[in-house]
């Protein structure tokens, strides 16, 4: 299964997101889709098909998996991976394009860690809303889907490259409005909080 340009960008988009979401999930899904031949990954990129690789990144998503569901634990957690969520995201665009010209394997970095950024930061700032709700299920399903969105886009990228860009795009655009109406709402809390002290 080959791609052409505009799929390996499409493929991009997508994995980038996801990897802005749960990069550990992202990293295992594309290495074990590489391993059993599902996905022939760029040869940059095969290095992610390794066992040792795949064994690493999913002990690393268990670990997630139950720090990143615990309230308040969850938004230290996220904090923290922004340091690692984009730098990897971008590492693998880079590495992923690099039959690319190198302008367009540097647009494609850069494309790619904004997109991972975008992802990153909306999560982050969803939580900062759902984690003060005095229930543990809201952050815990909220995590759960966060999850299953990264594994199951990673894979339908790899299938459907260009429905996986599509539904990233629009991921992106309600992660935006989310996000943004989220931080509003906090700000005007905050503000109320404020004048209730004074």
């Amino acid at each position: 299964m080959k791609f052409d340009p505009h799929q390996v960008m499409a493929l991009l988009v997508a994995t980038s997101f996801a990897a802005g979401l749960n990069v550990y999930a992202t990293v295992a899904t594309l290495g074990l889709l590489g391993h059993y031949h599902v996905l022939p990954l760029p040869d940059r990129l095969d290095v992610l098909s390794h066992w040792s690789v795949i064994s690493v990144a999913t002990a690393l998503f268990v670990i997630e998996f139950f720090a990143d569901k615990i309230p308040y634990f969850d938004m230290v957690w996220n904090v923290m991976h922004t340091f690692v969520r984009i730098p990897i995201a971008a590492l693998l665009a880079w590495n992923a394009t690099a039959s690319l010209p190198p302008s367009m394997q540097v647009a494609a970095t850069v494309l790619g860690g904004v997109i991972a950024g975008v992802a990153h930061t909306g999560k982050t700032a969803v939580r900062a809303g759902v984690t003060p709700s005095p229930e543990p299920v809201s952050n815990m399903a909220m995590s759960t889907a966060e999850d299953v969105g990264a594994i199951g886009l990673t894979w339908l990228a790899t299938k459907h490259p260009y429905i996986a860009g599509g539904i990233t795009l629009v991921f992106i655009v309600f992660t935006f409005l989310v996000a943004r109406w989220i931080v509003r709402s906090l700000r005007e809390g905050w503000k109320e909080l404020k004048e209730g002290w004074a």
